[in-house]
């Protein structure tokens, strides 16, 4: 019987203990590499299904799993590339991590607000991406074209540019910082 489609795989596995040992191998052979496919078929549709608009709870049934985080979870282990670590559960914290960074610098951004925005208005007539931003709500919508900026601005105006690098040092201080705390062991067990 060769072996070669799902209905075939399906069937050598309800028979197989009336087939040959090499009709078995075979279907073996044809279930890991359907396996690997699949593996990389699920992070790209889960990713899909979320540009679509589908919230983690919304995948949460698709997926068999309980809850929003259990999906978002499960993605993230899956997924290899784009998020650091080699093992799922290092791939969900090296995510939760730079979430919680991005998290913290937009507070600090929020907090000095009044800098950030003081600056990006010195800034805005020379870069348009400045202008943009400045009519954002949320500050933390300046630090990336004012970091952007930095480099254009270093022949012609070094003075913004070094206030930009501050800024730069400022943010990636924040989130060392708590990177250092999420790092440190909980002194309650939690």
């Amino acid at each position: 019987m060769p072996i070669g489609d799902y209905e075939t795989l399906r069937a050598a596995a309800t028979a197989s203990d009336r087939l040959e040992a090499a009709q078995v191998l075979a279907a073996l052979e044809l279930l890991r590499e359907l396996r690997a496919e699949l593996a990389d078929w699920e992070p790209r549709l889960i990713a899909a299904a979320r540009d679509g608009g589908a919230s983690w709870a919304d995948l949460a049934p698709a997926l068999g799993v309980a809850s929003r985080q259990a999906a978002e979870r499960r993605f993230l282990r899956l997924r290899t590339s784009e998020v650091g670590g080699s093992t799922g559960e290092q791939r969900v914290k090296a995510e939760r991590d730079r979430r919680a960074g991005d998290r913290a610098v937009s507070r600090w951004a929020r907090d000095n607000s009044a800098v950030l925005r003081g600056l990006a208005g010195q800034i805005g007539d020379l870069d348009p991406s400045v202008h943009r931003a400045l009519g954002e709500d949320d500050a933390a919508a300046l630090l990336s074209p004012l970091a952007g900026a930095h480099d254009h601005l270093s022949a012609t105006h070094p003075d913004l540019a070094a206030r930009i690098g501050v800024i730069g040092e400022h943010t990636d201080r924040v989130r060392r910082d708590t990177q250092s705390r999420r790092d440190e062991p909980d002194p309650g067990g939690h």
